[in-house]
């Protein structure tokens, strides 16, 4: 009996300690965050919101089928571009690549500071013939109506173009002239995979032995309500993004007539093939990128998930748990799997002589396609499925991004002064950008716009109703603007 009582106390001891550890690292957990002074807000010409309103009129879509793409339409961008911003046109160097993508380049004064790129995309999604009756007002139409502009690209990515043309348009007016050279990027298929635009803009950069301090895209947002425990607007940067990659499977087997189905047909053998691949899922785990978000958001975090935040080694198995219980956060844990299309079958009363299917995979940094594909078929485990990697293109999840760089802290620097009282922190990027292209030339990459971000927006963007205040417009070019200067001085 004592000898049992003797373990127990020992036992409860170790608890103690345990808990005491957990409390006192999330006691001593030390905040991220820095401290700038607001700045004085510039005064935005009352016609960049119609050059805004333009911009959006004009139908830059990136069609699947290329046969579908309207050459009028991105001619008549470029044309907006050298009218509306004459300073831009006239005094920065220019080149075009394949009739649509651009680079600017504005010349620094101190050769010896390594340029920065900033990039953005002027074509968009369609919009669907059967989504229109849907919109409040014309996906195409720029309307100005109570202070909000509306229309496809207003958050995804005219934005950042007409932001930083408007900016760069600003500071030439002015005068300002950058001590480090700043390129602006723009490509005119990203939506399609940038094959035709940042590819050819990445490769000429490289070709002329550029090397970039940084590069920063679109991927980012401020976040308002969508960080489960914090109140506060956040700034997430994205450090990284994820691969994608999809994975193509066939199975033909003999058809027939369907009153004398064999036990598995073509479907069945490839439907039981999607079913394994569902039921088992790449492992979740804590990438690198998504421990570095939960460093910079713990202090600011409720008690107990501060706690995880600041043991991770030790509590990680619980933001694990909890992040997959949304797409969102199960997208930010593991390589997530999608299949996409399934096709098969002729006629109602035929067996099919072949099932294809399309498998999606959005890969967390530290996996590859190739593992992908490896785990597909070790998974799957069916010799009769031939299973090779498809689609019309694919990439690698990025480099991890610094967050102890000139870059990293000049965007979150200039976030604290334009928008005061933000939290600020890296993110994992789940989607794909442009950014994806320029990894030969940089070793940082950041993805940050100053679109707000809430449950009202979020699905606009490629969805119906994509729209914007003026005001969030506005402070997209101060934001620019400021950047500009803290990376340029």
């Amino acid at each position: 009996m004592k000898l049992f009582k003797k373990t127990l106390l020992i036992l409860l001891a170790v608890c103690l300690l345990f808990i005491a550890f957990l409390v006192f690292n999330t006691l001593t957990l030390k905040s991220k965050q820095l401290s700038f002074d607001a700045i004085e807000q510039i005064d935005v010409d009352p016609l960049s919101k119609t050059n805004f309103s333009n911009a959006i009129k004009i139908k830059t879509i990136s069609p699947e089928n290329a046969a579908d793409f309207d050459s009028l339409a991105f001619d008549n961008f470029n044309v907006f571009l050298q009218e509306t911003y004459p300073f831009v046109d006239s005094l920065l160097e220019e080149k075009t690549f394949n009739s649509y993508s651009h680079l600017y380049k504005w010349e620094g004064s101190d050769k010896s500071l390594k340029p920065a790129l900033f990039i953005a995309h002027l074509d968009v999604v369609p919009v669907a013939e059967e989504n229109l009756p849907n919109w409040k007002h014309a996906p195409f139409g720029g309307e100005i109506v109570n202070d909000t502009i509306w229309g496809r690209g207003t958050i995804d990515d005219k934005i950042g173009v007409v932001g930083l043309m408007e900016s760069v348009e600003l500071l030439l007016k002015s005068n300002y002239t950058p001590k480090r050279t700043i390129y602006l990027g723009f490509g005119h298929d990203e939506e399609i995979g940038g094959a035709n635009g940042a590819t050819f803009i990445a490769q000429y950069l490289k070709e002329q032995g550029v090397s970039l301090e940084f590069v920063m895209d679109e991927g980012g947002t401020i976040s308002q309500g969508l960080v489960p425990g914090i109140d506060k607007d956040v700034a997430l940067i994205g450090t990284a993004e994820k691969g994608f990659v999809t994975v193509e499977l066939s199975v033909a087997l003999e058809g027939g007539h369907s009153s004398q189905p064999d036990k598995e047909t073509n479907i069945d053998v490839l439907a039981n093939a999607i079913v394994k691949l569902k039921n088992n899922p790449f492992p979740a785990k804590i990438p690198e990128v998504v421990g570095k978000m939960l460093e910079y958001l713990g202090s600011e975090f409720p008690f107990t998930t501060r706690m995880v935040a600041a043991n991770q080694k030790l509590l990680g198995f619980l933001f694990i748990a909890v992040s997959e219980s949304s797409p969102q956060g199960n997208a930010n844990v593991r390589t997530t799997t999608a299949p996409t299309i399934f096709n098969s079958g002729v006629k109602e009363n035929v067996l099919p002589p072949v099932a294809n299917a399309s498998v999606n995979f959005r890969i967390l940094p530290g996996e590859s396609s190739t593992s992908v594909l490896e785990r597909v078929k070790e998974t799957v485990n069916d010799e009769r499925i031939k299973i090779e990697i498809g689609g019309n293109f694919g990439t690698e999840p990025s480099k991890i991004s610094g967050t102890e760089t000139m870059g990293f802290e000049a965007i979150q620097k200039t976030i604290l002064e334009v928008f005061p009282g933000t939290i600020v922190s890296p993110y994992l990027v789940i989607g794909g950008t442009d950014s994806r292209h320029y990894g030969d030339i940089t070793e940082d990459i950041y993805r940050f716009g100053s679109v707000k971000l809430h449950k009202q927006n979020i699905k606009s963007f490629h969805g119906i109703n994509e729209a914007l205040p003026v005001s969030e417009f506005e402070n997209a070019i101060r934001f620019y603007h400021q950047l500009i200067r803290n990376v340029s001085e």
